[in-house]
């Protein structure tokens, strides 16, 4: 199927709702011994995935409950080869267990009972951490890295790819490129500072629109995800063509930069409340904002603010 066959969540006339804070949810909530933060190792055993479930279908009920659609995401943020061999695993059980993990989202679609569509995405993360660019690849270096993953999610038949937490365009550019290669549609979302800019010091507007200055590293479109909407609103310009082009959001609940959080030992999950009355502020700043969930210490609670807040 190509591209312009797709039918992609921006595309559509009702709001997206996607999930949370998966790690965290597993770490502060439920207790579990989360390796690396690598969410994937719950696809290989019976309990992981009665929690999987456990974190899954709520999101699905809520979407039904409101008349709106809903893009999964894969819990393959850490899914990729470095973090894969740094976990024990071949490139070839990576492979695997990407697949596997739109094959599942795939079941608890065909089980949902609702009338709005939903979305299975394939989502990977960056190569190093998700807060520090660390020594920042070449374009054809990201290309080349992220290509075992997004076409063994391709081959599971994800309905597109979704680059969470980027920290740098040349990062984010080889990754469109990768699933241009694979002919699958590339959403590409970056994480901001305290100061609305990209961990690598680069202007988010700057990113978007070197991004789509070249017609080969054009995504779909763009989301911010791992920052509170306090970090970045001041960056935003509503009436401008490259903020148009965010459609997603994912906000953390806490305000804590992303130093802070990464020394945190209990979570800090803000006010689900007041985090929904902020996401609807910001649909004056992003008038196109289709998708909306959580990040970092976001859970079921905080997605349903957010749905009531912006019905």
């Amino acid at each position: 199927m190509t591209l312009a066959e797709k039918t992609l969540p921006h595309l559509i006339r009702q709001t997206c709702l996607t999930d949370a804070g998966l790690e965290t949810w597993l770490i502060f909530q439920k207790g579990f011994e989360l390796r690396e933060f690598a969410a994937f190792e719950l696809l290989l055993d019976d309990r992981g995935r009665a929690l999987l479930d456990e974190y899954y279908r709520p999101f699905v009920d809520m979407a039904a409950k409101a008349d709106k659609g809903l893009v999964l995401e894969t819990p393959t943020w850490r899914a990729s080869p470095d973090w894969g061999e740094k976990l024990g695993y071949t490139q070839k059980q990576i492979f695997d267990v990407n697949r596997d993990a739109v094959m599942y989202l795939d079941m608890l679609r065909r089980d949902a009972r609702q009338s709005g569509p939903i979305f299975v995405s394939g989502n990977l993360g960056p190569r190093g951490d998700g807060y520090d660019p660390g020594a920042i690849m070449s374009v054809a270096e990201a290309q080349d890295y992220h290509t075992l993953q997004i076409d063994a999610l391709t081959h599971g038949r994800s309905d597109m790819i979704t680059a969470l937490t980027m920290t740098n365009v040349p990062e984010a550019i080889g990754i469109v490129r990768a699933a241009g290669e694979a002919d699958i549609p590339c959403v590409v979302s970056f994480t901001l500072e305290t100061d609305g800019k990209l961990p690598s010091g680069q202007g988010l507007r700057d990113a978007i629109e070197e991004m789509d200055a070249s017609p080969f590293s054009r995504p779909a479109y763009y989301m911010i995800n791992c920052a509170h909407p306090d970090h970045f609103h001041h960056v935003l310009d509503a009436n401008s063509v490259w903020t148009s082009r965010i459609k997603g959001l994912r906000a953390n609940a806490s305000r804590m930069s992303h130093e802070e959080l990464d020394r945190m030992e209990e979570l800090d999950d803000g006010d689900p409340l007041e985090l929904g009355g902020l996401y609807r502020d910001l649909t004056e700043l992003l008038p196109d904002l289709r998708v909306v969930g959580g990040c970092c210490g976001t859970d079921h609670r905080h997605v349903h603010q957010m749905c009531e807040a912006m019905r």
